[in-house]
């Protein structure tokens, strides 16, 4: 679960359309289908505390819970693959400007989650200045790299590093000596660092030059999908009833964390992490405002638009053909609240 942007862009055409409306069940309900971003963990925890205690059907729906897909959630979403995929909004400003239909539409994070971070072991790396001519151990993500580029900057260094590319855990990249650094989350990894190992020195990027939010996490639909009426009245009900298991997951972190793990057997996650997890979410407000134990699922635009600005700027958005996009992608206009409340109200 490193902090990543997406490598699936190239794929975005590559993936046959399929199942791309909310269908429905015998009896006339509709279902939607959602994609996770990766293994299911506490981000997702709202979706199966809904699912585990009938917020779905009380909503009116059905929903199916896909894996997601080697394509990535956002392919899948723009080829109607799955109904609503889990995913950024600055993916989702990186996918529409090669061309995808994309809209943000819940914004589960509210505060930055992403850390960068270096064994903590390794004493000679007290700054992000001490990360100049190091290797990142990363995606391959252009975003990436102009954060971790800018903050080493920003702390007096050259900005100059190399990469190496993550396997399937960030922590043994590191350990093996392959890479000095890499993209963590500080609500699982971090936390996973803290029970198990090994130990973590982190960065914040917002503490080092980088501005706004780049952590805007949540849920994306195909624009042209939601036009439909049906559709959205789908969605409306779904994402009513995943704030309300993200509500019940504030309010009751170690149930929440008891029915992510039981019905996600197959992931075997720890539910010793499960909990510390929650427990690290609730207490550091990384998805509420005003309420500690309501999440708004709204997006902060002021803080959405500085950092999209701030990788225009860096050359991040490429278009179709591959050349640096001419305009900055706007935040008002990927995103929406429209869909929040379980009404047309």
């Amino acid at each position: 679960m490193a902090a990543a942007t997406t490598s699936a862009i190239a794929l975005l055409a590559a993936t046959a359309a399929c199942g791309s409306a909310a269908s429905n069940s015998s009896d006339g309900t509709p279902t939607v289908t959602f994609m996770l971003d990766w293994t299911p963990n506490t981000n997702h925890v709202g979706l199966y505390v809904a699912q585990k205690l009938g917020y779905f059907k009380d909503a009116g729906i059905n929903v199916t819970i896909l894996p997601t897909a080697q394509a990535g959630a956002e392919t899948s979403v723009e080829n109607g693959v799955a109904n609503v995929g889990f995913t950024t909004l600055s993916n989702v400003a990186a996918f529409n400007a090669q061309g995808a239909d994309l809209k943000f539409v819940f914004d589960l994070t509210q505060k930055p989650v992403a850390r960068w971070c270096a064994l903590a072991s390794r004493t000679d790396i007290k700054t992000p200045k001490d990360l100049s001519g190091k290797t990142f151990v990363s995606f391959g993500s252009a975003e990436q790299s102009a954060v971790v580029k800018q903050m080493i900057k920003y702390a007096g260094g050259t900005g100059t590093f190399s990469t190496a590319t993550t396997g399937t855990n960030t922590f043994e990249t590191l350990t093996s000596g392959k890479g000095d650094f890499g993209g963590f989350y500080v609500t699982w990894e971090n936390v996973q660092s803290e029970l198990n190992g090994p130990k973590l020195h982190c960065f914040v990027a917002s503490d080092w030059g980088v501005p706004g939010n780049p952590d805007q996490l949540g849920y994306a639909v195909k624009a042209s999908w939601a036009k439909d009426a049906s559709h959205a009245a789908a969605l409306r009900k779904f994402i009513h009833a995943a704030q309300r298991g993200y509500d019940y997951a504030l309010k009751n972190p170690d149930k929440a964390a008891d029915i992510l793990v039981d019905q996600t057997p197959t992931a075997q996650l720890d539910s010793k992490l499960a909990r510390r997890s929650m427990e690290e979410i609730s207490s550091g407000h990384y998805w509420t405002t005003t309420d500690p134990t309501a999440v708004p699922g709204t997006t902060d635009l002021k803080q959405a638009q500085a950092y999209l600005d701030f990788q225009f700027a860096a050359g991040t958005y490429t278009n179709a053909d591959g050349k640096t996009a001419k305009t900055a992608p706007q935040a008002s206009e990927l995103s929406t609240g429209k869909y929040l409340s379980a009404t047309n109200a």
